[in-house]
Order: C-alpha cells, then structure tokens, then sequence
C-alpha cells in the first residue's frame, strides 16, 4: 500500500531534505527508520521537493509503498518513537497508489520569518533573520511585491546552479505579517510552485527595497530583465519554512 505523511522537521542540524553522500539529511533519517521497520528492506520516501541545509518545514509531504500491516493511527507514533528530535510525523494516511508527493503537487506556501528585535534572542538565531540596525518599511515591501503576483519567467529569481529549463511559475499571493508578541515580520508566499532558491531570492529582493537599497519601481525591471544579478541578494535558509503542499484532494 502507498502511504501519505506530513512531516515537520527543524533544518538547523541537517544538510538539506535530499540524500547527499556522507552527509545527515531528512531523507536519510526518514528511510533510515523505515529500513529498519523492514527489517533491512530499503524503502524509498519520495517528497514534494527539496529543502535545503538550514530550512525548516512544517507541513512537508512524503509518500512511500509499505506492505506493513501496521493499523493506520499506529504508523504515526511508530515513526516517531524511532525518529530523532528534529523530525516529527504529524499525520499518516493511505491513498491510491498512483499518489505521487511531488507530480502531484499543485501549489506550495512558504513562510520566511525576521526578527525585528533590537537584540535577537539566540533561541531564534536558527530559526529567523535578524533585521540588526535597519527599519523595513513594510508598505513599500507590499508594494513591491504586486508586481510578482501571476504569472512570469521568474528566470532572474532563481539560482543559476539548477537543471530546470522552464522557468515560468504563477504566485497566488504574497502577504506580510507583524507579530507583535515575538516582534518579527513574517513573509506568507503561495504559487503553483517555486525553482530553486526563488522564496530565499524574492525575499532579499523586497527586503533591500524594505531597507531603500531598492525602489519599488526596480521590480518591474528585475522581473523583466530575467537576470539574476538585478534582484537582491539571497536571504538567508534559517528563516524559510516550507508551510503547506496543495494536491488536487
């Protein structure tokens, strides 16, 4: 049988999701479990895409064939018990057996996080960007960021080391969140999908116009341009979470 889990991890002490030789990643742990719940039969987990070192989740999707009669409520405390800290399975379901976690995918959210904090809290250096000595303006942010909605060649938001050749996405919705309680901005993106360090890159971008390093107007120009050296600079890992993977269900 196929099995569906959402998982959540803190990507502080792992390279990445994707299995990398000789290096702790979420795939190694999650198949490294399963392996032995199959008494050494390799089980392959397959996600809805990669993270990388440093970058949260917590509403990652995984799939993987089981022939474990395992009564379904029993598979998620199973997991857990054997899993590290780090990664915790937060649901467990059957579905058909052609599910696929990544093809099937129809639309993804992501949240990134900064500290506005005078003095960041080394509790939440692995999980934020502290802002240090500059005061974002926020509306320009929100400004800004219309400019991305729908759909582009968003070739100039994404890293150049990556194997994809189209590049064309469609964002839903960008939206900016203060809370007060914890003082930090929060940066809610959703879209059909996203290439390879493009959430990490459209948050520098509208961070340096936050900061007046850029204006609002430079983005039409950015977006158009499709270079990558126009757009700000890479933002950080520790403040991106992967928050939700849409499916047609």
């Amino acid at each position: 049988m196929r099995l569906r889990a959402i998982i959540s991890y803190d990507g502080t002490e792992f390279s990445g999701y994707q299995i990398q030789p000789r290096k702790r990643t979420v795939q190694l742990e999650l198949e490294r479990v399963l392996q032995d719940m199959h008494k050494g039969n390799v089980v392959k987990v397959v996600a809805s895409g990669r993270t990388d070192a440093g970058v949260h989740a917590t509403g990652q999707v995984i799939h993987w064939d089981s022939p474990l009669l395992i009564p379904m409520d029993k598979w998620q405390i199973a997991l857990n018990v054997q899993l590290p800290g780090d990664i915790r399975i937060v649901s467990v379901e059957q579905v058909s057996e052609d599910f696929h976690a990544r093809y099937h995918a129809i639309g993804k959210t992501y949240r990134y996080i900064w500290s506005l904090n005078e003095v960041q809290s080394p509790f939440e250096r692995n999980y934020s960007v502290h802002i240090d000595r500059y005061k974002p303006n926020i509306e320009r942010m929100e400004k800004a960021s219309v400019y991305l909605l729908g759909t582009h060649d968003f070739s100039g938001f994404c890293a150049a080391n990556t194997s994809v050749k189209d590049f064309v996405r469609t964002i839903h919705s960008i939206k900016f969140e203060v809370k007060k309680e914890s003082n930090q901005l929060h940066m809610i993106i959703s879209g059909n999908g996203f290439l390879y360090n493009m959430v990490r890159i459209i948050a520098g971008t509208l961070w340096e116009i936050a900061i007046g390093k850029k204006s609002v107007e430079d983005l039409p120009e950015i977006l158009k341009s499709c270079a990558r050296e126009k757009a700000g600079k890479t933002a950080p890992a520790q403040g991106l979470y992967l928050e939700k993977v849409a499916y047609l269900e």
